[in-house]
């Protein structure tokens, strides 16, 4: 059977994540590994607030996965991943053979978010916020004359 490389992308519980930061990661990579396949990136994407509850949780951890692995053990593999603790959503895509070379090249070399720019973002106040309240005619017309002058 031909092998196919697949991107992965794998939502994962915040909360276990925090508490043990490999072991849903590692958990993934054994269920690609013990079906043949070849994990060629695996990474944190992102940790961030989920558009809506996903199995009760507000905050999901997203894992970036590329791997290779023959066609027909994919359908198993989706069937473990549901069955996986700690994995809340899952979506496993095949990737054109063209755009393979590049699309794991600049995943295993992207860098991960770093945590500390979002708190450093949140603590400073944005421009243009704070301060007196201004009336709402005052706004507008500070902002009229604000974009003239520039």
């Amino acid at each position: 059977m031909p092998i196919h490389v697949y991107e992965g992308m794998f939502i994962l519980d915040s909360n276990k994540y925090a508490k043990n930061h490999a072991e849903i990661p590692d958990k993934l990579v054994k269920l690609v590994t013990d079906r043949g396949g070849e994990m060629l990136v695996n990474r944190l994407w992102n940790e961030q607030k989920l558009a809506y509850p996903v199995k009760g949780h507000r905050k999901g951890v997203y894992w970036l996965t590329y791997f290779r692995l023959e066609g027909t053990k994919l359908s198993e593999l989706n069937e473990q991943v549901k069955l996986t603790d700690g994995v809340l959503r899952a979506l496993v895509l095949k990737i054109d053979p063209r755009l393979v070379d590049a699309l794991v090249e600049h995943a295993s070399h992207a860098p991960a978010p770093d945590a500390g720019d979002e708190k450093e973002a949140e603590s400073k106040p944005a421009e243009g916020k704070g301060g007196e309240r201004k009336e709402r005619g005052e706004r507008g017309e500070s902002r009229r004359r604000e974009k003239v002058e520039a």
